[in-house]
């Protein structure tokens, strides 16, 4: 498991809950995409299925066999619940859209046996903003009203604020922060990322490594110049198709990622700086880019069409 980076106040606050010997049985890590949340998680099981005479930073010693057995899905202390392939036979089709309520009520046999290792049992739900709704949402809150002893639930949430208030009122929430620019530095320099590329990907992290590490290699720095150029507007439309058909290309596939990754942040930022129409015109365009990038991927649209429609959004910007 990579190294953990930041939020030491959240991770010494779930350490000095341990140590109290009255650690609560629920928990919300709560805070941006990709700033370590489930990292931790999945360490703070680890040490609480693991036993006495732990690392107290929670690092893992060599050969660990409950992170072994962790790793492998194999622990029979442990559980995880999260988004399944939509066709196990088909991987590629991608993720199904939630954490349905089977996979939920299947937790009613795993909290119905005594724990095999330890006194301790982990269920780790990743995230907890992926749960149908109502059913797997009703499902949870069941177990987290009468949990059995030695049972410790840690939910992974990106937007807390949208799972059920009666869910929240049964957890202790554990804000996770972005991390400084600092911070993701050492992180940058530990993964080995080029020198002359570290403070870009810093920009573009926004706090999180692994939004920045995801954008190694990628040429960002390009991406925005061709963002840039479509806001002056493009009423030739040649700007937008080069970048079509260079991002549609099968070699440059994370490339294209990134594009529709980076297409609304870009947007949100122009509307920041406007108002009146100018300001509805870069809204409209950012919520518009927001779904076509959500959709992309998870509906495999042409790669070539799609970075056309988008660029068009951008170009709007220069209407102003």
């Amino acid at each position: 498991m990579t190294p953990i980076y930041g939020n030491l106040q959240a991770r010494q606050a779930f350490s000095a809950a341990i140590d109290s010997g009255s650690l609560h049985h629920a928990w919300i890590f709560a805070g941006p995409e990709g700033v370590g949340k489930a990292q931790f998680a999945m360490l703070a099981a680890r040490y609480l299925l693991a036993g006495p005479g732990q690392p107290d930073d929670f690092s893992i010693p060599a050969g660990d066999r409950t992170q072994q057995l962790i790793d492998a899905g194999s622990h029979p202390d442990f559980k995880s619940l999260q988004r399944l392939p939509r066709d196990e036979k088909k991987p590629e089709q991608g993720l199904a859209r939630s954490i349905r309520v089977d996979q939920v009520r299947e937790l009613d046999h795993f909290l119905g046996v005594k724990p095999t290792f330890s006194d301790r049992r982990v269920v780790m739900i990743d995230t907890a903003d992926d749960l149908e709704r109502p059913g797997a949402s009703n499902a949870l809150l069941k177990n987290l009203e009468e949990p059995p002893t030695g049972t410790v639930f840690l939910l992974i949430s990106h937007a807390p604020g949208r799972l059920l208030p009666t869910i929240r009122s049964r957890c202790r929430m554990l804000r996770f922060e972005p991390l400084d620019d600092a911070e993701i530095r050492v992180a940058l320099t530990d993964a080995g990322v080029a020198s002359g590329e570290i403070e870009e990907l810093i920009r573009v992290g926004q706090g999180s490594p692994s939004r920045a590490l995801a954008m190694a290699g990628l040429d960002i720095a390009g991406l925005d110049k061709a963002l840039a150029e479509l806001a002056k507007g493009d009423p030739s439309n040649l700007v937008r198709a080069e970048l079509a058909r260079a991002l549609s290309l099968k070699a440059a596939q994370e490339r294209y990622e990134a594009f529709l990754d980076r297409a609304p942040s870009f947007i949100a930022a122009a509307a920041r700086t406007r108002s009146g129409e100018a300001l509805r015109t870069a809204l409209d365009a950012h919520d518009a880019a927001r779904n076509l990038s959500a959709s992309a991927l998870g509906l495999s649209l042409d790669a070539q069409g799609t970075v056309f429609e988008m660029g068009g959004l951008v170009a709007q910007l220069a209407g102003r």
